[in-house]
């Protein structure tokens, strides 16, 4: 089957809506797994409410180096970071309107054992995924293309023409780094999602945006969070 819309993005912890919107609006999502993991960056991090601030929270690491590559990163499951990461967001989030759903499947999601980061992040993306009802095909980068010579655009481009795809779908943030004329000039449509103005009731009067999925899983019912999927501009 020809895949139409396709989407290259890093894996990252529980991250923002709009990867999901990404993920959802694409036929086939590429998760960039042989990229050099970058240290102090947002694949292994993300922020939750605490106390109506935002609280940085992390998936603890073995050895993690900007030399190494996300899928040779691994997890450090020798300490006890999941209990108290798990306590943290009970702490945070046991009075909002959707936490007894929503912690269960949060809970499966950081005690899996897997100890490969790219696995461990992609398994809870899925999973996110799967009570979000997306059904788009997510696939690891480093088990298929054998392009890893290439870099940059031409990369994407490869990919792209390994998947048949004429239609390429990139996060606003990569507006900077891509021209849609170098696209077109390999015949890939490129747009760029930008994720519309997403508000919500939290605790309190103030909302604190920006935060991972969880926050916008724990205060709003799935068919909400579906529309929330579909707020968005391509440009």
């Amino acid at each position: 089957m020809t895949v139409k819309k396709i989407a290259i993005m890093q894996p990252y912890f529980f991250p923002y809506i709009g990867y999901f919107q990404l993920i959802n609006t694409v036929d086939k999502f590429v998760f960039y797994d042989d990229v050099n993991f970058i240290k102090g960056g947002f694949v292994n991090r993300n922020s939750i409410l605490l106390g109506n601030k935002s609280l940085r929270i992390n998936v603890m690491l073995k050895k993690a180096s900007s030399f190494k590559k996300i899928n040779e990163i691994t997890i450090n499951n020798q300490i006890n970071w999941q209990k108290k990461l798990l306590k943290q967001i009970s702490q945070s989030y046991s009075k909002a309107p959707q936490f007894d759903v929503i912690y269960n499947l949060i809970e499966k999601i950081i005690l899996n054992k897997e100890e490969c980061l790219s696995g461990f992040l992609k398994q809870g993306i899925v999973q996110v995924c799967n009570y979000l009802d997306i059904e788009t095909e997510i696939i690891n980068s480093s088990k298929i293309y054998e392009n890893k010579e290439l870099k940059g655009k031409e990369r994407i481009f490869d990919i792209c023409k390994q998947e048949r795809s004429s239609h390429y779908f990139n996060a606003i943030g990569g507006i900077a780094l891509y021209d849609k004329q170098e696209f077109l000039n390999e015949s890939i449509k490129l747009d760029f999602l930008k994720t519309g103005e997403i508000k919500y009731a939290q605790f309190a009067n103030t909302f604190v945006p920006n935060l991972s999925i969880i926050d916008v899983l724990m205060f709003n019912s799935k068919v909400d969070v579906q529309k929330m999927l579909l707020n968005y501009k391509l440009s």
